[in-house]
């Protein structure tokens, strides 16, 4: 399988898609004026605690205060670790108002809600995760290869010895890993090292809440974290960003030094390679599938439904069929759209009915295959009652709408406008209101056009049996920037 990478920087924003034999699957972006703050480890103050929500809003210096359930507060002991005989189930035994505490953001603020924070602390290198307070060794789930695992367990107790680091903390390896030795693993180590020394400083020195460790940027974390094996090269089209890739990989990741391409054509990266394109139609309610069939995604605060249609699919042999061959498509396409979109949280697929069960096996087996290359945890449960497929997906940024959209000032998000006629019996309610409550002759109703063009035409006769009912004059005056929903009553 052909991967690529391609990162396009501008002074305003860093944008990365990940391309798999021509097609995008996963699009980053990060704007230099709202930099994401997920991993990022802050020193912050209680501001209050809920008990009612086990829970506490703790401020770390940002616009809104974040967010933090006492299932994600660590009791430490002296020594700084993990004090299980401590935990307790009540924030109150955790957390006071105005307590000095040391957290990390674990998802980025959403809408309305701040960052949601814990106290367990970890920082990651290109090899390894480093987790200070607890003395837990693990692999990647993604290195399935029995062999490889112990292997890899057994080069970091080595490198650990070596560097006479064996009390340091806990370490996962990450995916990288696989095939590393022990001297790229020791480099590793003295780097967290390193780095965490720094971070405790910061920690002991702060005084209010402030940042004591921000990840890297997104096209630094790009080599870091995106970069796996299979991929073939990484194309910036930026000259300043590549030379500083160049030397970021020589310090830390030399390996991936030689996948590095500076672009210099005169047709956009993005464009070249359709990404472009892509965001867009990632953008839209419909995705069209090659079959002719079509999903649509709604995205709201509490899920996202995917709903699967034949459209003009009519299949050669029987329904049941074309029904089959829909859901297919649409299972691997719908992995590929919550990647692309980046949406989390529940989601529900409303699959084309099917009467065989091997076919609704077969189905969500698709799914289950699909949702394995996405590097975001995810869980699949089978068909509901309903004939509804439940899963979940991890949501730690938000999503591509989200980055890249607003709300409509038109219909405030609701995707929908009250239609002219509504309108204009609105309008009708409110004359009959103003005609009561005060005493004047004339009234002037300022509209949108249509709702203008309607009560001039198709409501004129309920508007004559207003003004005798009333006993007043009533005119009317479009308003060029009034939207369809908008409207005044003037008294003369």
């Amino acid at each position: 399988m052909s991967e690529e990478i391609l990162v396009n920087v501008t002074p305003m924003e860093t944008r990365v898609a990940v391309v798999e034999n021509g097609a995008t699957q996963d699009i980053h972006i990060e704007r230099s004026t709202s930099r994401g703050i997920a991993g990022n480890i802050y020193a912050g103050r209680v501001a209050r605690v809920l008990p009612g929500m086990q829970a506490a809003f703790v401020d770390i210096g940002t616009e809104r205060a974040s967010f933090i359930h006492v299932s994600d507060i660590v009791p430490l002991d002296s020594n700084g670790r993990e004090d299980r005989s401590r935990q307790s189930s009540e924030v109150r035994d955790h957390l006071h108002e105005g307590k000095k505490v040391v957290v990390q953001v674990t998802k980025e603020p959403l809408g309305s809600k701040g960052a949601r924070l814990t106290t367990q602390l970890s920082v990651s290198s290109r090899y390894l995760v480093f987790m200070p307070q607890t003395d837990h060794v693990g692999v990647s789930q993604r290195i399935d290869d029995t062999g490889e695992r112990t292997r890899l367990q057994g080069a970091l107790a080595a490198a650990l010895a070596a560097e006479e680091m064996q009390d340091s903390g806990g370490y996962i390896l990450r995916t990288a890993a696989e095939g590393v030795g022990e001297d790229e693993l020791r480099a590793d180590l003295r780097f967290l090292r390193r780095l965490w020394a720094a971070v405790t400083r910061r920690a002991k020195a702060a005084s209010r809440p402030e940042l004591l460790y921000e990840d890297l940027p997104l096209h630094l974390r790009t080599v870091r974290d995106l970069a796996r094996p299979g991929v073939e090269r990484i194309r910036i089209d930026s000259q300043e960003s590549f030379a500083a890739l160049e030397s970021f990989c020589g310090d830390y990741v030399p390996e991936v030094a030689g996948l590095l391409e500076c672009y210099r054509g005169e047709r956009p990266l993005f464009d070249l390679h359709g990404v472009e394109e892509e965001i867009q139609r990632a953008l839209a309610r419909k995705v069209d599938l090659k079959s002719g069939g079509y999903l649509i995604i709604d995205q709201t605060e509490a899920m996202t439904t995917i709903d699967v249609n034949t459209g003009s699919f009519v299949g050669r042999r029987n329904l049941e069929e074309t029904i089959f061959k829909t859901n297919l498509e649409a299972a691997t396409a719908l992995a590929r759209q919550l990647r692309l979109r980046n949406l989390g949280g529940i989601i529900i697929v409303d699959f084309i009915d099917m009467q065989d069960a091997e076919h609704r096996r077969q189905v969500h087996r698709a799914l289950e295959k699909a949702m394995q290359r996405d590097p975001a945890r995810n869980k699949i449960t089978g068909v509901s009652d309903l004939g509804l497929v439940e899963m979940t997906r991890k949501r730690t940024r938000e999503s591509l709408e989200h980055i890249l959209c607003e709300d409509c000032p038109v219909c405030q998000g609701r995707g929908v406008l009250k239609t002219a006629e509504t309108v204009c019996y609105e309008i009708f309610r409110e004359i009959l209101r103003d005609a009561r409550a005060y005493d004047n002759d004339n009234l002037a109703v300022l509209a949108g056009q249509s709702v203008v063009d309607r009560l001039l035409d198709e409501e004129s006769a309920n508007v004559a049996d207003l003004e005798e009912f009333s006993g007043k004059t009533i005119s009317f005056r479009v308003e060029p920037n009034y939207s369809q929903e908008q409207f005044d009553i003037v008294l003369l």
